[in-house]
């Protein structure tokens, strides 16, 4: 019988601490990336200035599976039309209101019969649009930041919930623009 040397042992036990980690870090990150968190690449002016084009953003998934999205939060969801692609919106309009789009303002009907005039002081520029929009029990109305660049609820109408991934949690890159929960304080 042959004794292995001492290099094969020592090739076998590497081969095997890298198998292992590779299983635990598949069995680690495939469960975060699929329920928790995910990465997203800004793109676009829809958004500007409270973020740009090339931003590297975390998406809290995890968030609204115990509580709901709430106005003014900036959301990530598939686009309606075309749901390969995904989208970053803040959230103007929740479920059951209605919205009156009066030139530059907006007016939301809350459920409790309260009319109310959004003080937008994070956009960055507005265009003169006369619309209402009654959303439905899982309907939300977004909005870009940038009302001039942005496809958003006023041209293709209210998102369904079931399109929402998560909101934007972590602003990661470029580091000096490093933030938790990015746009929130707006």
């Amino acid at each position: 019988m042959e004794n292995e040397s001492p290099k094969t042992n020592k090739n076998i036990g590497f081969i095997k601490e890298i198998i292992s980690f590779a299983i635990l870090a598949i069995v680690i990150v495939i469960p975060v990336r699929i329920f928790i968190a995910q990465p997203f690449i800004v793109s676009g002016e829809s958004m500007y200035s409270t973020f740009e084009t090339g931003q590297y953003l975390i998406v809290d998934q995890l968030s609204y599976r115990f509580h709901e999205p709430q106005r003014g939060d900036v959301i990530i969801f598939r686009f309606p039309e075309n749901p390969s692609k995904f989208f970053i919106k803040r959230i103007i309009g929740l479920p059951r209101e209605t919205i009156q789009l009066e030139g530059n303002d907006v007016y939301i009907t809350t459920t409790n019969g309260e009319r109310i005039k959004l003080e937008e002081n994070y956009t960055s520029s507005k265009r003169d649009t006369f619309q209402t929009t009654e959303l439905s029990d899982t309907e939300y109305f977004v909005m870009g930041d940038n009302r001039l660049a942005s496809l958003d609820s006023r041209s293709w109408g209210p998102l369904e919930e079931h399109f929402i991934i998560g909101r934007a949690f972590v602003r990661l890159l470029p580091i000096n623009t490093f933030d938790f929960l990015p746009g929130q304080d707006n």
